[in-house]
């Protein structure tokens, strides 16, 4: 059974809790400048992984760092990473990191699979094209065809 809040600092970044909560790694100074870390239950759920812990393997296949403090969508935007996450000994062997990405890149408005299709070739053209196509459809594990088109932000 996990519990977020009895992870240590090198284990917290990716696990899901036996909740299903994802876990997140909080970093604290305290009033002498040392730093402190804390491994909390977040709010974000997962519905298709629990108990979970990712191995090492996956984190170095995918290149993250056990010392993360949230993910930025931003990193979608590096061909480097992009490269890393879309590898089959990432995205294909690593289901809770695919997931999360799978879910950031959604929350963005771009379909992860379609940027890893486009990351081959320039992937900012890539991703400008998914997020203006609109369509955006349920995540990697949840077995559901995608019939609709999700509405468009405008930029800000």
């Amino acid at each position: 059974e996990i519990t977020c809040e009895q992870l240590d600092e090198d284990t917290c970044t990716y696990p899901v809790s036996s909740a299903g909560k994802r876990c997140v790694l909080e970093k604290h100074v305290k009033r002498s400048g040392e730093d402190e870390f804390t491994c909390r239950t977040s709010e974000i759920e997962d519905d298709k992984i629990n108990n979970w812990i990712e191995i090492d393997k996956c984190v170095k296949a995918c290149r993250l760092g056990r010392k993360s403090f949230g993910i930025l969508s931003d990193s979608l935007l590096k061909s480097r990473f992009t490269e890393m996450l879309c590898s089959p000994q990432c995205y294909n062997s690593c289901p809770n990191v695919a997931d999360l990405y799978f879910n950031l890149a959604a929350g963005e408005s771009v379909f992860l699979p379609k940027l890893c299709e486009a990351q081959g070739a320039n992937t900012q053209r890539g991703l400008a094209e998914i997020r203006s196509s609109g369509i955006v459809p349920p995540g990697p594990a949840s077995g559901v065809k995608f019939l609709g088109v999700a509405p468009t932000m405008p930029p800000l």
